[in-house]
């Protein structure tokens, strides 16, 4: 029989258990989304958007994400493609669509720069528009998304505004791990709170942000975060502390984005965030333990109850189960994954597990973030006046 102090640590363990796994599903409903405007709505922008698209090995994604920007049914000023040394047929796709999409030649990479917030800094030197947005090779637009966006953002008063697109997943393994991911960034950033008047948090999402110039270049923009793998989030965190305004929404119907194609891409792209370029030993063992003892650990403890035998455990350990298997089912299921891939949850913080030791090991090592054929070396000395990555990653 266990001790009465043991079953009581473990039923307090318990509620925080249950109040982490809760918040996932609080934020998840708090979340603001962002459906297509009526036609006219945001048409006053027309001519002052210009786009930028950082390109590096996107052959078989870029086609699809350019003729859905020339799709827009709002005129832009401008689409311009920073083409970065890509050993595929990137150029050749841009080059297709020219006029009406640019191709600049990304520089060379200098020193202490992460490859993307080069070519978006180079991309923005190269436009004109009132308005910036950034968007990913990866991402589809309905043909209202720049219009819409655009609209919101004037509506709101945002200087930067940014949509979590619709999530596609066709794999085993994307349906498995995407889910749990996608609840990671929301308990990680608290999402909708980015909306609230006088909250101190900021994110934005790389995949399609939308930033009024005159402030992108008041805060020093891609330069300000040269050397940061989350530079979207680190960009949201300067304008949050010049007080500029930031909007978040979901928005399925706006755009829509395969992340990752196999296992391995989505091991390595989900490596780079957790691990960014201020690596930290700590960190990383606390994200590990808090894996273990939020997900794997409280499985454990109906089975463990039934060998003590302690009824109380036993009871706590079934509700523990049904709140665990319940909610990544329906979490699955909201954000697009068949609700039964949810039962699979166990699988997917394991592969979270492999993610974070990985990154434990290779930090400790002295390794380097690597992404898209390039590698950054870790502790990167700091830019003055930039941002840092902070703790702010999509794990627990």
């Amino acid at each position: 029989m266990l001790s009465l102090v043991v079953v009581v640590a473990a039923e307090v363990a318990a509620v925080v258990v249950l109040l982490y796994q809760g918040l996932a599903l609080w934020l998840a409903r708090e979340m603001p989304r962002l459906d297509p405007a009526a036609p006219g709505a945001g048409a006053s922008a027309a001519g002052r958007v210009s786009v930028v698209l950082a390109a590096r090995d996107e052959e078989a994604e870029l086609p699809a994400a350019l003729d859905s920007l020339l799709a827009q049914d709002l005129a832009l000023r401008e689409i311009v493609v920073v083409e970065g040394g890509s050993r595929d047929r990137t150029r050749s796709v841009v080059q297709a669509r020219a006029p009406r999409v640019r191709l600049v030649d990304e520089p060379p990479l200098p020193a202490g720069w992460v490859g993307k917030s080069w070519a978006c800094w180079t991309g923005a030197q190269a436009t004109t528009g009132d308005w910036l947005l950034f968007v990913d090779a990866d991402v589809r637009l309905d043909p209202a998304a720049v219009r819409t966006t655009v609209a919101w953002a004037e509506r709101e008063g945002a200087a930067l505004a940014t949509i979590a697109p619709r999530v596609e997943m066709l794999g085993f393994w994307e349906r498995v791990v995407l889910p749990l991911y996608v609840q990671f960034v929301l308990t990680t950033f608290r999402a909708p709170h980015v909306n609230r008047a006088g909250s101190k948090t900021a994110m934005a999402n790389g995949q399609y942000w939308l930033v009024r110039r005159a402030d992108y270049v008041e805060l020093g923009g891609h330069a300000a975060v040269r050397g940061r793998v989350l530079e979207d989030v680190a960009i949201a965190r300067r304008f949050r502390q010049a007080g500029k305004v930031l909007r978040v929404a979901w928005a399925p119907g706006l755009a829509t984005t395969r992340m990752y194609r196999d296992r391995h891409e989505m091991f390595e792209g989900i490596l780079k965030n957790v691990h960014g370029t201020r690596f930290s030993a700590a960190r990383q063992a606390a994200y590990l333990a808090g894996l273990v003892g939020l997900f794997w650990l409280p499985l454990a403890l109906l089975p463990v109850g039934w060998l003590v035998g302690s009824l109380a455990l036993v009871v706590t350990g079934a509700v523990l189960e049904v709140a665990l298997f319940g909610k990544h089912v329906a979490f699955s299921r909201a954000v697009g994954a068949p609700a039964a891939y949810g039962l699979a949850f166990p699988l997917a913080v394991g592969f979270y597990l492999v993610v974070v030791a990985t990154s434990l090991v290779r930090g400790l090592r002295g390794g380097s973030v690597t992404w898209k054929g390039r590698a950054y070396p870790l502790s990167e000395p700091e830019v003055p006046g930039a941002a840092s990555d902070g703790p702010g990653r999509p794990a627990p």
